[in-house]
């Protein structure tokens, strides 16, 4: 096949849906085209009309689905020139090619996978369909992809199902299946959103690998920039369905012409940005805190620390074994010895991958989890609250005061109360003023996270992720709280809308002096809200420091990892995916010996002077660990 021919050629491609009184058009006129062994990136923002694009080179989209214009494969095998929009949908030809010679990843593995059936199972029906092999062969088939995207014992990955896999190896396990046939094109739908960046990194890797080891092409569907700087050969930027830029990854992030992409661009939080600029969202919401000036009146308390967190552990015990003369059940430490401060009125960020203990630790925090050892005080107007053990009065005042924001706002708000009685809530249960009062207090609320005052009768499902993740904010401020746990809180947005809400975070600490511990597993957003970071690692803080330390002189080689895993827009500082492609236990095992545990209680936090403490050996000459 010439290399100049195209493999996949868009022309013309619409796709609408009707509704009551007129349709919506998700693609209008798209024209683009994939070559042969190159990566081409669809990049947008959420509802831009991409996943639509994909499904309908799959010939997934709904039936109900109205589409016109052409998409032409040119299989390299048969060296036909087949125009996919032509076929229908459930024919044998489409079903042909299905799965066999266009393989598609999902967003959500956990969704697309089927839960009642083992992952090789699922796997292995790929091959059923398409090929003539013997179960034998389908099974060697299916272990030998396995092992090519990174399990170390395929044989029993084969029999586990989906829900015992982590999110990673759910993707992994996703690959496979599509990648099981040898497709010549690979559709990857947001393939890493939903992953930290460490994972993310692996798997970037894994799909650069395999793109180049068997030789297929890919559209690379997503709304990181940075991802895109990293993996691409070409890029097409589409808006609300249209194509505003197109051309090589070269000249896209060295000579962008369209507003809308030099407006991608400066979304994406980056290490180079001055701690006191602020990111650019496409579209700003217009914060009005004025209304609740009143609830700054906590933050002028008596003592500069408001949390303090002293040798706080936590271990999970596992279902199997155990019982009958088993033995006990092993347990997982979760948060093992764990010490930090938060001060009044700072922001603390704290980071880890998935697994980590990050969120254990905040639920610890918010009394939904108890601690096995510790101690948490919290320090109120009335005087220092014992966190894990306060009742009566104390838990009470202990319930308004700290605050949580979740990670997925769809989850955390009912879908059968309204916005004004979401964030009334917390009022009526703390019996906070009349009815009249409370829902002047909802107003104002509404009004301070930049939506109108008649979104207040509506339901959360009508609003989109940004905005619904602005409503959890909204309730969380309702009681005037002194702390903010906000785990993960943008992580499941796209770039321009992680920007609107992380300057609303902003705007707000601002005005009303609030203080926030802020978790993610991102460090150019921490570095863009922290003043101080705790990086965590399998259950323990490895690092502690100010912000501007962990980010220009990291020492834990945890923390350098992780730094060198956030993918940045910037075609001068692409992802070594030789140094952060491993699995952290296996990047562990390289660790410099100052950093390595052989027995527990080898480790303990060196002071490295001006708040900066790292977990190291306790025999380790401190001049050792400076960089």
């Amino acid at each position: 096949m010439n290399e100049q021919t195209d493999l996949l050629r868009i022309e013309g491609l619409s796709v609408s849906f009707p509704l009551w009184g007129g349709s919506i058009h998700a693609v209008k006129n798209i024209s683009m085209r994939i070559r042969p062994g190159k990566v081409t990136a669809l990049v947008g923002e959420s509802g831009s009309g991409k996943s639509v694009l994909g499904r309908a080179v799959m010939g997934i989209e709904t039936p109900a689905a109205q589409t016109s214009g052409h998409i032409f494969f040119n299989d390299p095998d048969t060296k036909e020139r087949i125009d996919l929009l032509a076929l229908p949908n459930e024919g044998r030809k489409m079903r042909n090619i299905r799965g066999n010679r266009i393989g598609m990843i999902f967003q959500e593995p956990m969704t697309s996978f089927s839960p009642m059936h083992t992952v090789g199972n699922q796997i292995e029906e790929v091959l059923k369909i398409h090929t003539v092999l013997s179960p034998k062969e389908r099974q060697e088939r299916c272990e030998e992809m396995l092992s090519l995207v990174g399990f170390s014992n395929p044989a029993r990955a084969f029999n586990m199902y989906p829900f015992e896999l982590s999110g990673g190896m759910r993707q992994r396990a996703m690959i496979a299946m599509a990648l099981v046939c040898g497709p010549s094109l690979l559709i990857a739908d947001e393939p890493t959103t939903a992953l930290d960046v460490t994972i993310q990194a692996q798997i970037l890797k894994l799909l650069r690998d395999l793109q180049s080891r068997l030789g297929m092409a890919m559209l690379l569907i997503t709304h990181d920039l940075g991802v895109v700087a990293s993996m691409a050969d070409e890029v097409v930027v589409v808006y609300r369905g249209e194509v505003m830029e197109a051309g090589p990854v070269d000249a896209i992030f060295r000579n962008a012409r369209h507003p809308y992409t030099k407006g991608l661009m400066a979304a994406v939080p980056d290490f180079e940005m001055p701690r006191s600029a602020r990111l650019k969202p496409l579209r700003e919401i217009e914060v009005d805190a004025v209304g609740l000036v009143d609830r700054k009146k906590h933050a002028e308390a008596h003592s500069d620390v408001v949390l303090s967190v002293r040798n706080v552990s936590k271990s999970f015990v596992t279902k199997r074994g155990g019982g009958f003369g088993l033995g006990a059940s092993p347990s997982t430490l979760a948060v093992n010895d764990v010490s930090f401060d938060i001060r009044r009125g700072e922001t603390l960020g704290l980071v880890g991958e998935s697994g980590c203990g990050k969120t254990t630790l905040s639920k610890i925090l918010m009394r939904g989890v108890t601690a096995d050892a510790g101690e948490v005080l919290f320090q109120s107007e009335r005087g220092p609250i014992d966190v894990l053990n306060a009742r009566g009065e104390d838990l009470n005042l202990l319930r308004q005061r700290i605050q949580m924001v979740f990670q997925d706002p769809i989850s955390s708000l009912s879908p059968r109360m309204t916005v004004r009685n979401i964030v009334s809530e917390p009022l009526e249960i703390h019996q906070r003023g009349d009815a009249k009062a409370r829902l002047d207090a909802v107003k104002r609320l509404i009004r301070a996270i930049g939506l109108p005052e008649n979104a207040m009768g509506r339901y959360p499902h009508s609003f989109s992720g940004g905005q619904r993740q602005r409503i959890g904010i909204a309730r969380a401020l309702a009681l005037g709280p002194d702390l903010l746990i906000c785990d993960e809180p943008v992580s499941a947005l796209d770039v321009s809308i992680q920007a609107q809400i992380l300057n609303l975070m902003k705007d707000l600490k601002k005005d009303l002096g609030l203080t926030y511990l802020f978790i993610s597993h991102n460090l150019a957003v921490v570095n863009y809200m922290a003043d101080r970071v705790a990086v965590m690692y399998a259950g323990r803080i490895v690092e502690i420091a100010p912000c501007d330390v962990i980010m220009r002189n990291p020492v834990h080689p945890y923390t350098k990892k992780l730094l060198a895993a956030v993918p940045t827009p910037n075609l001068d500082r692409p992802l070594d995916f030789a140094a952060i492609g491993q699995p952290s236990a296996e990047a562990r095992k390289q660790w410099a010996r100052q950093f390595q545990e052989d027995a527990p209680g080898d480790l303990a936090h060196a002071d490295l002077g001006e708040g900066h403490l790292v977990l190291a050996r306790r025999n380790v000459d401190v001049r050792e660990l400076r960089p």
